[in-house]
């Protein structure tokens, strides 16, 4: 985006990155302790080590749960990067990337707005959309409170969280989905 003035050329406006890669986790799938690492309140600046693997850390998240753990199904998966697209058309972003797995979702968004306000758009949306479904148990968390909100300043940047939306998550878990396909 460049802004224009009556007095000189055009300047690039750097009060919004080129893009966001923003990531979510389905309730209860994926807990501080896991093996897989995550980031807590106290670690989770740019480049801070992720929660280390602790299965008394990791029993300590299950027994604080408070409910089921909540998975995606296929459908679900459809119907929430359904949400996902049409919630970014009627807010005049755009999804540069997007993959809905069966228990976290990652998306490469660009528009001008926080992060924090696109994740929560996407998160509701979908949440309506499954429950309209009749995929949502009454009382059941769908999501993980909060996400993770990376700010991507170059193209460069984008173009390495798009390849790892599009290509480091094996293929897409939606079926017929273009990212599927061969061509």
């Amino acid at each position: 985006m460049t802004t224009t003035s009556d007095d000189g050329p055009s300047t690039p406006d750097v009060s919004y990155p080129v893009a966001y890669f923003i990531t979510w986790t389905c309730y209860g799938t994926w807990l501080h302790g896991d093996e897989r690492g995550s980031v807590d309140r106290l670690q989770r600046a740019y480049g801070s080590p992720s929660v280390k693997p602790s299965r008394n850390r990791l029993l300590a998240a299950r027994e604080r749960l408070k409910g089921n753990p909540f998975a995606l199904t296929a459908f679900a998966r459809r119907s929430v990067d359904t949400a996902i697209r049409e919630t970014a058309v009627r807010r005049g972003w755009t999804v540069v990337a997007l993959n809905v797995r069966t228990n976290h979702v990652h998306a490469v968004v660009s528009g001008q707005t926080r992060p924090e306000a696109i994740l929560q758009a996407f998160k509701a949306w979908s949440t309506r959309r499954l429950a309209q479904a009749g995929l949502v148990p009454d009382g059941q968390k769908v999501w993980t409170r909060h996400g993770s909100t990376r700010y991507l300043w170059t193209e460069r940047g984008v173009q390495m969280a798009c390849a790892y939306v599009s290509e480091g998550q094996g293929p897409s878990l939606i079926p017929n989905h273009p990212a599927n396909s061969d061509d």
